[in-house]
C-alpha cells in the first residue's frame, strides 16, 4: 500500500516536473532562466538521496537504537 502511493506520488511529481519545464519554453527566452535552478534543485536532490542511501552508520541506529 506504501510503494503504490509512492508510486503515484511520484508519477505526479514527474508530470509536475515535465509542466514545469514546457512552460519554461513556452516563454522563452525569459523562462530559460529557470531552467538552470531547476537542474541545480535536482542534482542536489539526488546527490541528498544517494547519501543517505549510503550511509551505514543511519542504517545501523535505525534498526538497532529504540527510543
Amino acid at each position: 500500500m506504501e510503494t503504490a502511493a509512492y508510486f503515484f506520488l511520484g508519477i505526479i511529481a514527474v508530470a509536475w516536473i515535465i509542466a514545469i519545464l514546457i512552460g519554461f519554453v513556452a516563454t522563452f527566452p525569459a523562462g530559460l532562466i529557470g531552467l538552470p535552478l531547476i537542474i541545480g534543485i535536482g542534482l542536489l536532490v539526488i546527490k541528498v538521496i544517494k547519501e543517505r542511501l549510503e550511509n551505514d552508520e543511519d542504517d545501523y541506529y535505525s534498526k538497532n537504537v529504540h527510543q
